[in-house]
């Protein structure tokens, strides 16, 4: 018997659907990506094959879960940017409106999550870097796209330069974070001192390129 369109979509969504929550589980009990894709088929009670019929490798699934969880932030971050009265189009202009913007992101608790997810990336654990790089990758040409959709006359390598600047410091920032606050990072909510040592790193992060998208005398 063969499905209809319809239902074949149906079918297919939800299968997707239950990969996803069945990884999302698998993480919180085993504290990060220590399963295999059989475990994962028997918990999304699918057969091992509809595994690769919808994402190319255990690891494709891992960052589909973290690239969900950060796409809450950045959905958040462009709902705060279109909010915002667009500026003039000058590099500060934009600079602020994107700054302000991961300000209030609330990125700390997404990238939190990414830790338990991936690990922790370094020097110790290579594999968790190049997933978290390639997770960032992603929402980062989602913002790269809506900044140049609110500024269509900016010239867009500015444009894309900032975005790049501000994601891949926060890379950086989350790294030093991580490796300074990991005994705190159990799934639980995060602590103020946590919370706070992110703040203190964005605002240095947001300092340090902000002379390159400022006015100069």
């Amino acid at each position: 018997m063969t499905l209809a369109p319809d239902r074949r979509a149906a079918l297919k969504a939800r299968h997707r659907a239950a990969l996803l929550q069945a990884a999302r589980d698998l993480i919180h009990e085993r504290g990060g990506r220590e399963f295999s894709v059989d475990d994962l088929a028997a918990r999304a009670d699918v057969a091992r094959r509809t595994v690769f019929n919808h994402f190319a490798s255990l690891d494709e699934v891992l960052l589909t879960v973290c690239e969900e969880e950060l796409s809450v932030i950045i959905d958040r971050f462009l709902s705060d940017i279109a909010n915002t009265p667009v500026g003039d189009g000058s590099r500060a202009s934009m600079f602020e409106e994107i700054g302000s913007a991961a300000r209030g992101a609330d990125l700390a608790p997404a990238i939190a999550g990414m830790y338990r997810t991936l690990g922790e990336p370094g020097k110790s654990d290579p594999k968790a870097a190049v997933l978290t790089q390639t997770a960032f990758a992603r929402v980062t040409e989602r913002l790269r796209d809506e900044v140049r959709r609110r500024y269509p006359a900016a010239d867009a390598l500015d444009a894309a330069l900032l975005v790049e600047s501000l994601m891949s410091g926060i890379v950086v920032i989350a790294d030093h974070w991580l490796q300074e606050h990991a005994g705190e990072i159990d799934g639980s909510p995060l602590d103020q001192d946590a919370l706070d040592a992110w703040d203190a790193l964005l605002s240095r992060l947001i300092h340090s390129v902000r002379s390159g998208y400022m006015p100069t005398d």
